[in-house]
C-alpha cells in the first residue's frame, strides 16, 4: 500500500484512528489516547523521519502496532509523543521541566524518555567504527545493554514496534531503505523480539528486512511459494477438513487452520541445512489450537494416527519450553504421497504467547498464582523471565519513588568506538580502563564520561560513553583499593591493583635480600659463587627465592656459613628439598611408621589414591607381591577394593613416627596470574615444607595445581591449608 492511499496519511490522528487505538482499553485509557490525539497534531509540525516519513503519520501508526499487541494505554500514548521532533543531542529534560511529564505525567514521560535514550545508543552503535562492533559477542551486547536501557520493558516494545513501522513505510512508499538499518534489524532488533516471544513482530521485521537486503533471493523464494501455492493450498484445505472431522469425533473442540510461511526462514533454513527448496519439510503446515494441554495430547495422537511420523522429527515445548517461555508440540507427518509436512498443537493461551509473546500477559496469566515462571539459560534469559512477570503485575512498585524493582547486576557503557562493556553495578571509569587493559587502567589518570571530564571514582550508568584519559607510565593509586573511596566496584580490578603493588613489594624484597645475601657471601669471602647453585644447594628453586626469604627473616643468613663449612658427603643424594627440611620422607625410605595389628614384619607402602599420614584414620589391604598398601579409610579406590575383595582387608595402626614426612596432596583452585606458582612455592618455603610434586592445570584463567607436599602430622598439614587460602586470588584449598 502506497502512502498516498494510507487513510492516515492525509489527518493521522481522525475519529477511526481513536476508535482503532482504544481496542480493549477502559474509559480512562480512553481518555487519555482522546487526550493525546487534542495535544500532539500542532506539534508535530509537518516534520519528516530520517526515512522520509511524516512523524505524525509514524506515530500514529506505531500506535496502532502497540494496540494490536494489546499493551496499556500509557504504552499507546508514549510511542505518538515518543515520535515528535526532539533534539537528541541535547540534554534530558527533568521531569519537572519536560512538558510530556506536565501535562500526562511521569510515567509517561519515562516511557518516552527511555525510548529516546535507545534511539540515541542506535545512533551511536551506527556511527561506531572498528570492526570489534561487528562481532556476534558485541552485537549481542547491544542487545543485553538496549534492554538494559529500558527500565520498563514497555520501551523495548515502542522501539521495536517503531522500527517495525519504518520498514512497512520503506515497503508501502517503495522508498529505498539502507542496507545498514535493514542489517541492524536483523542483528538486534529481530533476535530482541525473538527473546521476547513476540512472533508476529518477529516474523514480519525479518521478512521485510531480508527484501531490502537480498531483493534477488526473496523474489526467488517468493516465486516458487507462488508457483505451489494452489496445490499447496487445496492440500492445506483437505488436510484441514481431515483434521477437523477426527477432532469432532474425539470429543476434541479445536481451531484448525494453514501456518503462514515466512520467506526468511525458509531461506534461513535452506542456508544453515544446506537443503534445496522441495526438501523443506514445513513449507506446507497445519496449526491446531485446543482449549487445554490434555487436548494437546489428543490431537498429536489423532495427527499420528491419520498421518504416518517423519523419523524423530516431534518437539515437545509443552514439557521443555523453549528459553523465551515458547510452548507447543511440533511433529512433522508424511501424507498418502509420502510428502511431509508440520503440524503444530497448543492451547489458545500458548497460542498468545507464541503471537505476542511477553505482551500477551495485558490479555493473559500463565498458570499459577502469579503467572508461570520460564525456565532461563542465563541471567540474560532470567532477566526476561522477570520482566515478563513484571508486565502481567506492573502494580509492584516502590511506594517511595515509584521505580520498579530490579535484580539488575550489570551496566552496559560503550567505548568511544560504541563497544559494549558490560561492568558490575556501581563500577568507576577506573574499573572501565581495568576491563579493557590492566596496563590502561595502571595508568589511568581521568575520564570523560559522554565527554564531560568526571571525577574516577564516578558512577557509570548504563548506556553512557567512557573514554580513558592516561599518561604514559606509572601505577595505580593505593586510595584505588579503599573500599571506603569508591574507586573500584570490581573484584577482578581490586585483584589487579593488589598484584601491581604485591610486584612493586616483591622486587622491593628481592633487591633488599640480594643485598643481604651479597654482603653474608662478601663477609665469608665467597664472591664468586654460582647465586643460582647456592639458592638450589640451600633448598630453593631459584636465587630469588632465598632473597625473599633472607628480606622476610624467614631464612637464616648463618646456612650460608654452614653450607660452606659442612664436609663435601654429607648428602647422600641430590634430591631437592626445602631449607628447612632433613627429616626421613617415608616415601623414600620406604618405612611408613604402619602397624599391622596382629600381623609381624609385613612390608607396607603409603597408597598413593589417597596418601595417608597421621593421624588419619587408615586401614589395610593386602596386596599380590607388595604387601599390605595403607590406605585413608573414607579413600574411594580402598572402598572398591573392600568390597570386591573383603578377606584382604586388615587392621592396621600408626607406630612411633618420630620425625617420619608424609606425602599429601594439597589441591589448590585459583585465579590464574603471573606469578601464582611463584606465591604458592614461597608460601611453602616460609613454612618449611617440602614439595616433591607439582601438576598444574589452567582453563579460562582459571588454574588448577595439586602439590604433593611432605608433612609430620595434622598440624602441619592446617598450617598450609589455612596460609595457602590468604593468598589474593586463591578461590579453595582442600587435601585430596
Amino acid at each position: 500500500m502506497s502512502a498516498a492511499h494510507d487513510p492516515l496519511a492525509s489527518s493521522p490522528f481522525d475519529a477511526a484512528w481513536l476508535e482503532a487505538v482504544c481496542t480493549e482499553l477502559n474509559p480512562d485509557g480512553r481518555a487519555l489516547l482522546a487526550r493525546v490525539r487534542e495535544w500532539v497534531p500542532e506539534r508535530f509540525d509537518g516534520k519528516l523521519a530520517p526515512s522520509g516519513e511524516p512523524l505524525a503519520l509514524h506515530g500514529a501508526h506505531v500506535a496502532l502496532i502497540l494496540a494490536s499487541l494489546h499493551t496499556d494505554a500509557a504504552t499507546r500514548a508514549a510511542a505518538v509523543m515518543a515520535a515528535l521532533p526532539t533534539d537528541l543531542a541535547a540534554p534530558v529534560p527533568s521531569l519537572r521541566d519536560d512538558p510530556v511529564a506536565q501535562t500526562f505525567g511521569a510515567d509517561i514521560a519515562k516511557l518516552v524518555q527511555g525510548s529516546h535514550a535507545l534511539v540515541r545508543l542506535g545512533l551511536v552503535a551506527r556511527g561506531a567504527s572498528g570492526a570489534g562492533v561487528d562481532s556476534g559477542t558485541q552485537k549481542e551486547m547491544l542487545r543485553k545493554m538496549l534492554l538494559a536501557m529500558a527500565a520498563d520493558l514497555r520501551i523495548v516494545l515502542m522501539r521495536l514496534a517503531s522500527r517495525l513501522r519504518t520498514l512497512r513505510w520503506h515497503a508501502e512508499s517503495k522508498t529505498p531503505c539502507e542496507a545498514d538499518f535493514a542489517r541492524e534489524t536483523l542483528d538486534l532488533y529481530s533476535p530482541l523480539a525473538n527473546r521476547l516471544g513476540i512472533w508476529q513482530i518477529k516474523w514480519e521485521m525479518e521478512d521485510l528486512a531480508f527484501r531490502f537486503l537480498e531483493p534477488d533471493t526473496y523474489k526467488r523464494i517468493a516465486k516458487l511459494l507462488e508457483e505451489k501455492r494452489v496445490e499447496r493450498e487445496a492440500f492445506i484445505a483437505d488436510a484441514i477438513a481431515r483434521m477437523q472431522e477426527g477432532l469432532a469425533r474425539t470429543g476434541v473442540q479445536a481451531e484448525v487452520s494453514g501456518r503462514p510461511k515466512h520467506i526468511y526462514s525458509i531461506w534461513n533454513k535452506m542456508r544453515l541445512k544446506s537443503l534445496d527448496f522441495s526438501q523443506l519439510m514445513d513449507v506446507r503446515a497445519l496449526r491446531v489450537i485446543v482449549e487445554d494441554v490434555r487436548d494437546c495430547y489428543s490431537a498429536l495422537g489423532l495427527v499420528h494416527d491419520m498421518w504416518a511420523p517423519v523419523g524423530d522429527a516431534f518437539d515437545d515445548y509443552i514439557t521443555r519450553p523453549k528459553p523465551n517461555g515458547y510452548r507447543s508440540l511440533h511433529t512433522v507427518v508424511s501424507d498418502d504421497a509420502g510428502r511431509p509436512f508440520e503440524v503444530q498443537i497448543r492451547t489458545r493461551e500458548m497460542h498468545q504467547f507464541a503471537e505476542y509473546g511477553m505482551a500477551a500477559h495485558w490479555r493473559y496469566k500463565e498458570a499459577g498464582n502469579r503467572g508461570g515462571q520460564v525456565v532461563a539459560s542465563s541471567d540474560y534469559d532470567r532477566k526476561l523471565a522477570w520482566m515478563r512477570q513484571l508486565l502481567a503485575w506492573n502494580d509492584e512498585l516502590d511506594e517511595g519513588d515509584g521505580q520498579r524493582i530490579s535484580g539488575e547486576d550489570h551496566i552496559y557503557v560503550l567505548t568511544p568506538q560504541a563497544r559494549v562493556i558490560e561492568l558490575p553495578v556501581g563500577a568507576t571509569p577506573v574499573d572501565f580502563a581495568y576491563y579493557l587493559h590492566t596496563d590502561l587502567g595502571h595508568r589511568c589518570r581521568g575520564a570523560k564520561v559522554d565527554g564531560q571530564m568526571v571525577p574516577l571514582n564516578t558512577r557509570l550508568s548504563t548506556g553512557q560513553t567512557v573514554e580513558v584519559v592516561t599518561t604514559k607510565s606509572g601505577g595505580p593509586s593505593r586510595d584505588w583499593i579503599n573500599p571506603q573511596l569508591g574507586f573500584l566496584a570490581s573484584p577482578r580490578s581490586r585483584a589487579k591493583v593488589r598484584m601491581w603493588f604485591n610486584a612493586i613489594e616483591l622486587q622491593q624484597r628481592i633487591t633488599q635480600g640480594q643485598t643481604l645475601v651479597e654482603k653474608e657471601l662478601q663477609r665469608l669471602g665467597k664472591t664468586a659463587v654460582n647465586l643460582e647453585q647456592l639458592a638450589q644447594q640451600l633448598g630453593f628453586s631459584k636465587a630469588e627465592d632465598l632473597y625473599v626469604a633472607a628480606a622476610k627473616e624467614e631464612f637464616s643468613l648463618r646456612q650460608i656459613d654452614a653450607l660452606f663449612h659442612q664436609p663435601a658427603d654429607t648428602r647422600a643424594d641430590d634430591t631437592v628439598v626445602t631449607h628447612a627440611s632433613r627429616a626421613e620422607s617415608a616415601e623414600r625410605s620406604g618405612r611408613s611408621g604402619v602397624l599391622v595389628v596382629g600381623v609381624d614384619s609385613l612390608m607396607t607402602q603409603l597408597a598413593r589414591c589417597c596418601r595417608p599420614a597421621p593421624p588419619d584414620n587408615i586401614v589395610g589391604f593386602v596386596t599380590r607381591g607388595r604387601g599390605v598398601s595403607i590406605h585413608r579409610r573414607e579413600c574411594h579406590a580402598y572402598r572398591a577394593l573392600a568390597e570386591r575383595e573383603p578377606e584382604r582387608v586388615i587392621d592396621v595402626d600408626w607406630g612411633e613416627t618420630g620425625d617420619t614426612l608424609y606425602p599429601v596432596d594439597i589441591s589448590v583452585r585459583a585465579i590464574d596470574r603471573s606469578g601464582l606458582l611463584r606465591d604458592l612455592s614461597e608460601i611453602f618455603a616460609r613454612l618449611r615444607l617440602n614439595v616433591i610434586g607439582v601438576n598444574t592445570q589452567s582453563r579460562q584463567s582459571l588454574a588448577h595445581m595439586v602439590f604433593t607436599v611432605e608433612v609430620k602430622d595434622a598440624d602441619s598439614m592446617t598450617r598450609a591449608v589455612s596460609a595457602l587460602s590468604e593468598l589474593n586470588g586463591v578461590t579453595s584449598v582442600t587435601r585430596r
